[in-house]
């Protein structure tokens, strides 16, 4: 029998549902998820395997237009997908009638390869909206298979995964077949704590912030962990510790929990903030954090 395998690369504007949809895919939580534009700044993979194929799964940020140099990066990111991609979905909510980026969009519309238009969030909608959509969308976007999905309920999430296999192009793998995805474990540590830094911080905070993790210590029955959280301006980091270090104890408390589940072991975490001024104007900067090449 045949072995099939393929990049399938997700794309479209922020908070249309790109990580949950992911995450249902992959079967796990690899892309961290929440209500704020922007969640997503790296491109993320997350490999499937069975016997007769491989499907690499990319997460990648939402399409806006940058304002500074880290938005620039991730939109390079973006780009990246469509040069490599073996499958293309487009996704969009339930409401939305257009891509933020028409260069994106005629990339898409005149696209060699095959490509997978999802209306998501269907959840939301009544059926007469449903239908009027999954007919704009066919006559838009006339190259695409069109399906409509609710990624956070998995609904017809499935059928999509079924087209997927049938699209893959015939190929041996591309990565061992116990691996998961190609970012290693501290990549995750920094996600999680970004994520409840995006979860409990208003306004300008959670995009000033960066997280590495200096140390990752893994033992038989612990890890321990010491990661940084950098901010751009001191008054941010007043704001990130709270009073008597209650916020930044919150922050470690519940993404130590995440992390336990994540790597099925104890964790011990310690949290530092430093300064770190404009950082997401800095090319160094960027490139230490892994926005750059």
């Amino acid at each position: 029998m045949t072995h099939k395998a393929g990049f399938v690369n997700i794309i479209g504007n922020p908070n249309v549902g790109k990580s949950t949809l992911m995450n249902a895919l992959v079967g796990e939580k690899l892309s961290i998820i929440t209500s704020k534009a922007q969640t997503t700044r790296h491109r993320i993979l997350g490999i499937v395997n069975d016997e007769d194929y491989q499907i690499i799964f990319s997460d990648t940020p939402g399409i806006i237009k940058p304002a500074y140099q880290l938005q620039e990066s991730m939109m390079d990111f973006v780009k990246s997908a469509f040069e490599d991609a073996d499958v293309l979905i487009y996704m969009v909510e339930i409401g939305e009638k257009e891509l933020k980026s028409e260069s994106f969009f005629k990339k898409i519309v005149n696209s060699k390869i095959p490509v997978i238009l999802l209306v998501n969030k269907i959840d939301t909608s009544n059926q007469d909206e449903v239908a009027e959509k999954l007919n704009y969308w066919k006559e838009k976007v006339p190259n695409a298979f069109v399906y409509i999905i609710s990624a956070l309920e998995n609904f017809n999430v499935q059928n999509v995964f079924y087209k997927i296999i049938e699209l893959l192009p015939e190929s041996p793998p591309f990565y061992p077949k116990d691996q998961l995805t190609d970012k290693p474990e501290r990549f995750f540590v920094n996600e999680k704590i970004r994520e409840k830094i995006l979860q409990h911080y208003k306004k300008e905070i959670p995009y000033a912030v960066e997280v590495i993790t200096e140390s990752f210590i893994e033992e038989d029955a612990i890890i321990k962990i010491r990661s940084v959280i950098m901010v751009e301006r001191d008054t941010q980091k007043g704001i990130i510790i709270g009073h008597k270090g209650s916020a930044i104890k919150r922050v470690g408390s519940e993404a130590r929990k995440d992390l336990e589940y994540f790597f099925g072991k104890k964790v011990f975490l310690e949290l530092f903030v430093k300064v770190n001024k404009n950082w997401r104007n800095d090319k160094n900067q960027l490139r230490r954090f892994g926005y750059q090449e």
